[in-house]
């Protein structure tokens, strides 16, 4: 059982698959720290680029149990269509930087998301409450590192996870494993 173990653990489409799955919760984590622990409040754009991570966490986890219970074509069929995800999510980021360095514009729920309550109490209606509103745009990054927002640094990370998505996949195919 032990030799079984350890021949899993050292098969590349275990290392690569693994890899994935720990970058993927990684960056989900940090995404919500900024934003619970920072107060970033994320705008649409940011939202709809964590919908990859979602959908990638729990596939990956099952490619790889399906990957070391024996089931390696499905195993690879599910980190191709992960890797897939990640390149999509990749584009979407690449979108969301350039609307941010003003290439193109944004989506139009982008241009102001309000976040409050609209009323506060009974007979206050909506007017008293526009003082507490914060406009969320997507065309100005709440952070930046070395002149890339976040949204920039999902495009780069997205394709690094890919590349380790597509190699699980292209590992779990083969015939031959090592």
């Amino acid at each position: 059982m032990a030799a079984a173990t350890k021949s899993l653990a050292s098969s590349p489409a275990y290392r690569w698959g693994g890899f994935a799955l720990f970058g993927a919760v990684a960056v989900l984590l940090t995404a919500l720290a900024f934003e619970h622990v920072g107060g970033l409040t994320p705008c649409p754009l940011c939202l709809m680029q964590r919908w990859a991570y979602y959908g990638a966490i729990p596939l990956l986890f099952l490619a790889l149990v399906l990957n070391s219970t024996g089931q390696r074509g499905l195993a690879a069929a599910i980190f191709f269509v992960v890797a897939m995800a990640f390149l999509a999510n990749a584009g979407l980021a690449v979108y969301h930087a350039g609307v941010e360095w003003k290439y193109w514009p944004g989506p139009d729920t982008c241009a102001g998301n309000a976040l409050a309550p609209l009323s506060s109490g009974a007979g206050q209606g909506v007017l008293s409450g526009l003082g507490d509103v914060r406009v969320i745009r997507c065309d100005e990054p709440a952070w930046q590192l070395f002149g890339l927002s976040m949204a920039g640094w999902n495009a780069i990370v997205c394709l690094g996870l890919m590349a380790a998505a597509l190699n699980a996949a292209m590992a779990s195919a083969d015939r031959n494993p090592t």
